[in-house]
């Protein structure tokens, strides 16, 4: 007859991937400057100001590998886990619902381009452009959908899991 106990490797290994779970979600809502409401579905407050208008839709090339360890136009450290999008005109901080063939993800403004001489008129990283499928230039569907505030960490992941369980704070 089988014991129908979990062995401790497996309990762990549940632990484990509950809280690298946990502190994904945590980090996305994080990234994007969103409330624990935002984070849990809710909606988002308006934001102040006139929001631009943009395409509903446009070109949108992916940018990265040449670039990683400098600082973006908004000041934030560009790294393959960062999630953006660069626009010539929009704001830094500016929240946008980008859509790909089924995908969807709000990312914000974080630099200036594309400078492509391609017609694109939006630059995603590779962290957004790996969470949307995009392998190449593409036809995106987008949408501002607000603001936030532009720090030197909008759209990087948290450091370690264990500040992504509280929120990024640390022990001091």
């Amino acid at each position: 007859m089988r014991s129908s106990r979990f062995k401790p490797s497996i309990s762990l290994a549940l632990c484990a991937a509950v809280a690298v779970l946990a502190g994904s979600l945590l980090w996305a809502a994080q990234a994007l400057g969103a409330t624990s409401t935002q984070a849990a579905g809710g909606a988002a407050a308006p934001s102040s100001g006139k929001a631009k208008k943009v395409a509903p839709s446009g070109i949108a090339t992916w940018f990265g590998p040449g670039l990683y360890g400098q600082k973006t136009a908004c000041g934030q450290m560009l790294t393959p886990a960062v999630v953006g999008v660069a626009n010539r005109t929009l704001p830094c901080g500016t929240l946008v619902r980008v859509s790909y063939l089924g995908h969807s993800l709000v990312v914000p403004v974080l630099d200036r381009g594309p400078y492509a001489h391609n017609g694109a008129s939006w630059d995603l990283t590779a962290g957004a452009a790996n969470a949307l499928a995009v392998t190449e230039t593409v036809r995106i569907d987008t949408r501002v959908v607000g603001r936030t505030a532009n720090t030197p960490t909008l759209g990087a992941p948290p450091v370690t899991p264990v500040e992504a369980l509280v929120g990024g704070a640390q022990a001091g």
